[in-house]
């Protein structure tokens, strides 16, 4: 891979460092933004929903995702940052709960914005060879951020709800790094190409209809939703309301719940850096794939049946956290930009994060339900079950894409459709 590459998939990546860094940022301080303005239930959870972690990414996510396929990859990374430090700013100045809340959702929609079309341009600019390496540099960015930011706010947490504010002042710094760094990005090569033979045609693609028109595409939508969407309604899960049921199920302080999720988080950026990047591009993917999502399922087999001892707790923090690095949202990057043509790849991936983190919102409602409506048992069950429906479906009709051109992929895939890519 050369320099330029390498560096702008650093820069690039930075976009899922703020992602996942500004999804712990607002789940830390929800206890003392509540307390602050007095907030309800309802307010906290509308919080909660309309943040990065759910609805507020999932409608950037359709909007940006189709933006970036009409207008460029560096329009996105033009503007995208902006959004998003207007939205951490109006977290850190907010005053009452509807300025709080649009700082959250302004956030969540600029995550949403710039998650697909940031997998869409490492996939793009990356070597035949290197996709897998390059789109794990961007699973270790997005391991990072809860790990700083989980370090910040600890050192911060003396100062309260001031420490809570300096935790998003700190993301608007690092987005505008971002920004200074990806504007000044070329285009992808792949978008161009694309927009030049439209011109040459003067055959103007309606992305929805061509992509929903398509067998193949189709196929391939509902193939990464099932490998995807079932796997990370349980990572989301986790990400919101893991701290939670270690106190309240397991007893633990708080001290000791922040603990284990530096440990978990630190495995996920370990194995995302050592795992899937330095191996993905040379291991049979269907096996990695496998010992990733089994790695998952183990892991809360433990938790569930063995319960919250330090063995069993160490135990699946680790798996866990290992799994996630190599696991199905590694997967599903490289693979989403690999199945779908160009003119609607980001298109494409706007509308299944949109899938994935509404369900993810709409999930977050009814885990706390059956956790405690049910027991962790049951709930721990529900998870191993989902789990192991991505795990079936990755597995079974993993695509053969190692060592190909997108290209190349593109048109064995399609080779029985008219006018594709």
């Amino acid at each position: 891979m050369d320099k330029e590459s390498h560096a702008s998939t650093w820069a690039v990546s930075l976009t899922n460092f703020l992602d996942s860094g500004s999804i712990v940022a607002g789940a830390s301080g929800l206890t003392l933004w509540q307390k602050h303005f007095n907030l309800s239930g309802f307010q906290v959870g509308l919080l909660g929903a309309l943040s990065a972690n759910a609805f507020g990414s999932a409608l950037g996510a359709i909007i940006g995702g189709h933006l970036s396929d009409k207008y460029g990859r560096k329009m996105i990374y033009t503007y995208d940052m902006l959004l998003y430090m207007l939205g951490t700013i109006v977290v850190v100045f907010s005053v009452n709960f509807p300025m709080l809340l649009l700082g959250f959702l302004i956030t969540g929609m600029a995550v949403g914005a710039g998650v697909p079309a940031s997998w869409t341009y490492i996939g793009e600019t990356s070597s035949d060879k290197n996709r897998a390496h390059d789109i794990g540099i961007s699973q270790f960015s997005w391991s990072m951020g809860p790990v700083i930011i989980f370090i910040a706010g600890t050192l911060l947490a003396p100062l309260g709800l001031k420490g809570s504010r300096i935790l998003f002042a700190i993301l608007t710094v690092i987005a505008f790094i971002a920004w200074l760094l990806q504007r000044n990005l070329p285009e992808s090569q792949d978008w161009i190409d694309q927009k030049k033979k439209e011109k040459l045609t003067n055959v103007k693609p309606h992305p929805y209809r061509d992509l929903f028109s398509s067998k193949v595409s189709v196929k391939s939508l509902l193939f990464l939703c099932g490998v995807y969407v079932f796997w990370n309604l349980v990572a989301g899960a986790m990400g919101f309301f893991m701290p939670f049921v270690y106190q309240t199920v397991g007893g633990l302080s708080s001290v000791q719940a922040n603990m284990l999720q530096a440990v978990l988080w630190g495995c996920t950026a370990l194995s995302g850096y050592f795992g899937f990047a330095l191996l993905g591009d040379k291991v049979n993917q269907r096996l990695f794939f496998f010992i990733g999502s089994a790695m998952a399922v183990i892991s809360w087999i433990i938790l569930t049946y063995i319960g919250f001892g330090w063995a069993a707790l160490l135990s699946f923090v680790i798996i866990w956290g290992l799994s996630a690095g190599i696991g199905a949202q590694a997967w599903y990057a490289l693979w989403a930009v690999e199945l779908f043509p160009t003119k609607y790849r980001a298109g494409t991936q706007g509308i299944m994060f949109f899938i994935v983190r509404g369900t993810a919102g709409i999930w977050s409602i009814i885990f706390p339900m059956i956790l405690s409506g049910l027991g962790f048992k049951v709930a721990g069950t529900v998870m191993i079950v989902l789990l192991i429906i991505s795990l079936v479906i990755g597995t079974i009709w993993t695509p053969q894409t190692q060592g190909k051109s997108l290209d190349q992929i593109i048109s064995e895939r399609y080779a029985s459709e008219k006018n594709n890519n």
